[in-house]
């Protein structure tokens, strides 16, 4: 049965493909080389393969193509976008924090001039005093003078009287008219000093009430300027507390970290100064130094983002990414293995970039990883760089966010040029996403 079939496919496979010999000659011999149809229908179905697997992979790698051109194009427009945002954010920062300096001089030049006011509306006040006191005395006197004026009146006309029935003696009357020209002088100069007194005192009033006018204006004015450096700092302070909290690390730690590691405070953000008399601090101190106590958060969140790896450490116009973290299938032995980090494709030589200031503690080859370099940050962060073709820093070498450290390249257990980034916190693997995607509303 097995050799009929045989049979019928030969003949079958003779009928297509019919025995061919090639004929080799040379100078003393020919030869042939005999095609049976086995060999042939095995040559044309290789060449078949071949030339569909050409076509398939062609369709692919112009697909790819194709791809990758639209994904540079959304990536660059992407990476404009960021940089604009970037620029527009830290312009605005860099107002706020001139708009906060110009504020706390304006606050501190307010509170001298309210100082020397309140001075001189003390004076005035204890001017009015005076005056109201010594216009009772005056009016006191002038009641006691009045009193005597009336009696030395009573006394002239009963000496008048006791004159002109007994005869008195001219001279008499003449000493008492005197006397009484003499008083009438002193009464005229005491409600005249009365008077002066009266208009000095009123005069007081008003300077005091256009004092008092002048500090509530100046109350409003230092209120909107208060209202103002509220808004401004919260609007700050925010989207950078979002950000850490939206990486999963402890705000009060960090801060508190940053702050025992800092000595740069003092200057703008040292907080105003309370009395050492056991005075409680008035309104205007305690928001005084609510605000300073906000800038000087702000300040600590900015150095804080300056050692955290909240940037991508290639230019996102140039790459593309090819690998996400997360388990995935082995591309060299096809089984089901945790990708520690985040893959971006590129071209050889393209710039590796640090994410955040730190210090190198490995520039060398390392098993699997090929050239790599690694940089211990803050926080217990530390991120590597692998698969490069060049180095560019070497261990101990303290580095900034944005420094070139390495090109890209294919070396270690690599099936293309790209770069292998990670993040890790304490020794353990993240997802470098989170604190990519994290500082993209900032930044």
């Amino acid at each position: 049965m097995r050799t009929l079939l045989a049979v019928r496919i030969h003949s079958f496979l003779e009928r297509r493909f019919p025995e061919r010999r090639v004929f080799l000659k040379s100078d003393t011999d020919t030869r042939f080389i005999r095609l049976r149809s086995e060999t042939q229908l095995v040559a044309v179905a290789g060449i078949t393969l071949f030339t569909a697997w050409s076509i398939v992979a062609t369709a692919i790698v112009l697909m790819d193509s194709i791809g990758s051109g639209n994904f540079r194009e959304l990536a660059k427009r992407d990476q404009q976008t960021y940089r604009e945002r970037l620029n527009a954010i830290s312009a605005e920062r860099d107002a706020r924090a001139e708009e906060a300096l110009a504020a706390q001089e304006r606050f501190n030049a307010a509170l001298t001039q309210i100082s020397i006011m309140q001075s001189e509306l003390l004076a005035s006040e204890t001017r009015r005093r005076e005056l109201e006191t010594g216009i009772e005395v005056i009016q006191s006197t002038l009641r006691d003078t009045m009193t005597e004026r009336d009696q030395a009146r009573r006394e002239l006309a009963a000496l008048k009287q006791e004159t002109s029935s007994e005869n008195t003696a001219p001279a008499v009357i003449a000493s008492a008219a005197t006397q009484m020209e003499l008083m009438a002088a002193a009464l005229d100069d005491t409600a005249a000093e009365r008077d002066q007194i009266r208009a000095d005192a009123e005069t007081a009033l008003d300077e005091r009430d256009a004092l008092e006018l002048e500090l509530q204006l100046m109350d409003e004015r230092n209120d909107q300027i208060f209202r103002q450096l509220e808004e401004a700092v919260a609007v700050s302070v925010t989207p950078l507390d979002k950000m850490f909290r939206s990486a999963g690390m402890p705000t009060d730690r960090i801060l508190e970290q940053v702050r025992r590691g800092y000595n740069g405070q003092g200057g703008p953000l040292e907080p105003l100064a309370m009395s050492t008399r056991g005075e409680q601090p008035t309104p205007e101190e305690r928001r005084a130094n609510s605000i300073l106590a906000k800038l000087d958060q702000l300040n600590l969140y900015r150095l804080a983002a300056e050692q955290a790896p909240f940037a991508t450490p290639v230019n996102l116009s140039q790459v593309r990414q090819s690998s996400g973290f997360g388990y995935r299938r082995d591309p060299k032995t096809g089984g089901r293995r945790l990708h520690k980090g985040a893959d971006f494709a590129g071209r050889t030589g393209t710039d590796i970039l640090a994410t955040a200031d730190g210090v190198v503690t490995h520039a060398g080859w390392q098993s699997g990883y090929g050239k790599m370099v690694t940089i211990r940050h803050a926080f217990g962060i530390e991120t590597r760089y692998a698969h490069n073709s060049k180095l560019r820093v070497k261990v101990g070498q303290r580095v900034s966010r944005g420094d070139h450290i390495a090109d890209m390249g294919n070396t270690g257990r690599s099936t293309g040029t790209h770069l292998h980034y990670e993040v890790r916190v304490n020794g353990q693997p993240v997802n470098p996403m989170i604190y990519i995607k994290a500082a993209r509303n900032v930044f």
